[in-house]
């Protein structure tokens, strides 16, 4: 699903073209990471060397959802609490909690 595309049964979110390029830009640098440790794996990588770039995959996943989550409470949450819509604040505690699990 292109960024322009919506779905019927789920919130969409239109991003700014930065937002969108560094999500992205992130996300394609985490890819990569990933592949490095799947190459690591195939090429029979000491565990360790492993474990520590994973670690450094969890870093940038983490770095990924605050920026998000920024954004998220920037745009989305502040203009519903504008709207009145304050079933939005319910929603963002929820989402907290599974974060922080």
């Amino acid at each position: 699903m292109d960024k322009n595309q919506q779905c019927c049964c789920h919130k969409t979110k239109e991003r700014t073209d930065n937002e969108y390029k560094e999500l992205i830009h992130r996300l394609n640098r985490i890819e990569g990471q990933v592949r490095g440790i799947k190459r690591m794996v195939e090429e029979d990588a000491y565990c360790t060397d492993i474990l520590v770039q994973v670690s450094a995959v969890n870093a940038a996943l983490n770095s990924f959802n605050k920026v998000l989550l920024a954004n998220h409470i920037r745009t989305c949450v502040a203009d519903d609490i504008r709207a009145g819509k304050d079933e939005t604040v319910d929603e963002l505690v929820k989402t907290l909690q599974k974060l922080m699990r």
